[in-house]
């Protein structure tokens, strides 16, 4: 699939299912030139065929390049799957109501065939040493729809992010195309909004925690990935302090050689600097100014991040146990012993059946990159 010699050659051959791979790949290719820019002994091709596209890009002798950075590219060409394997995730499976790309769609996870809440339901730890943890899927790599829990509907759903009664997507600021990685959220965990962080000034955005999965498999919405964690960024959105956990999951063939925030430098180098740049000017197509962050963009440690977490599992169990004012979130749930809204399957309102549909069709303008003056520095 991907090879490599002196002078350095990439390669990559992937096979076309529609029009938004020749985009993907484009992008990520595009990645490439910037980050090994230009000279004129170096050269780029993008070869689209009706069936695949290759690319390849060349560099002399005297540029070193990080071998890790080659492996990367090739697992990322070799991602095959954005639709649950048959015995994935344990007995978490989706049920997809509606079609996707519209105002109806929900997608919820179950458990055993019985809906859950993916905020509440979900343990955090997947094991007793807390070491593994659970996050769920919301945005898989690539992809653009702003899906979300529901915060505020029975179970929590994910959906799509609504404004001013338009679907929401982010727009593809170039070199990047989509999220970067696999979005997500853990589960049992809370930013409070009544609470002023002590180190960013700013308090929490009232959302379950975010997380940013880097490993080489796409995922899918509802997905119930195990993970660990490695980091966490520090976004300063709109005055309120949005934490950014960097986690890998457990399966990942480089996940033994990841343990805190500078082997991901060391094994993919870049990646660091590349998410703090999609955060800092993801909204700008859409009119609005630079996001900010604390710690000047700084990527703090495990142990940072790890107590990150923990402040906010504790800020979701009070929340649960009715010793915070909940305001809009919705805290049902069938599983958390003491809380103040359990209730058993049989009270919950009915959820249509598994559908399953083929998405409805998004405007092309959804494709289009947007060049930002400043981004790629």
């Amino acid at each position: 699939m991907l090879s490599a010699s002196l002078p350095f050659t990439i390669t990559g051959r992937i096979r076309l299912c529609s029009n938004k791979l020749i985009s993907i790949a484009a992008s990520y290719s595009a990645k490439a030139c910037h980050q090994y820019p230009h000279s004129p002994n170096s050269l780029y091709r993008l070869s689209p065929s009706p069936t695949h596209i290759s690319c390849s890009w060349a560099r002399p002798h005297s540029h070193k390049i990080s071998t890790s950075r080659i492996n990367q590219v090739a697992r990322h060409f070799t991602t095959s799957t954005n639709q649950p394997p048959a015995s994935d995730n344990m007995a978490f499976t989706v049920r997809k109501v509606a079609r996707p790309n519209t105002l109806e769609h929900r997608t919820y996870i179950e458990k055993d065939g019985v809906p859950i809440s993916p905020f509440h339901d979900i343990p955090l730890y997947a094991n007793e040493e807390q070491t593994i943890l659970n996050m769920i899927v919301e945005i898989p790599r690539w992809t653009n729809a702003k899906m979300e829990i529901s915060k505020e509907e029975t179970l929590n759903p994910i959906k799509q992010d609504v404004k001013k009664g338009k679907l929401r997507f982010v727009r593809n600021c170039f070199p990047h195309k989509g999220y970067l990685w696999n979005y997500g959220a853990f589960p049992q965990t809370w930013e409070d909004p009544n609470v002023i962080h002590p180190e960013t000034k700013a308090k929490g955005d009232n959302d379950p925690l975010d997380v940013c999965e880097i490993g080489e498999t796409v995922g899918y919405v509802g997905q119930v990935k195990q993970v660990k964690i490695l980091g966490v960024m520090a976004l300063l959105d709109e005055e309120e302090t949005d934490w950014k956990v960097i986690v890998i999951d457990v399966k990942d063939a480089l996940a033994p050689k990841l343990n805190d925030v500078e082997d991901v430098e060391r094994h993919l180098p870049g990646l660091l600097r590349a998410t703090n740049e999609w955060f800092r000017i993801y909204k700008i197509p859409d009119g609005k100014p630079e996001n900010q962050f604390a710690f000047t963009g700084e990527c703090k440690n495990k142990k940072y991040a790890t107590d990150i977490v923990r402040e906010c599992s504790e800020a979701w169990e009070k929340l649960i146990a009715g010793k915070t004012a909940p305001g809009d979130v919705s805290i049902t749930n069938l599983t958390v012993k003491n809380s103040a809204q359990r209730v058993s399957p049989d009270q919950l309102p009915p959820i249509g059946p598994n559908e399953n549909l083929q998405p409805a069709p998004i405007d092309s303008s959804i494709d289009k990159w947007f060049f930002i003056s400043g981004a790629a520095n």
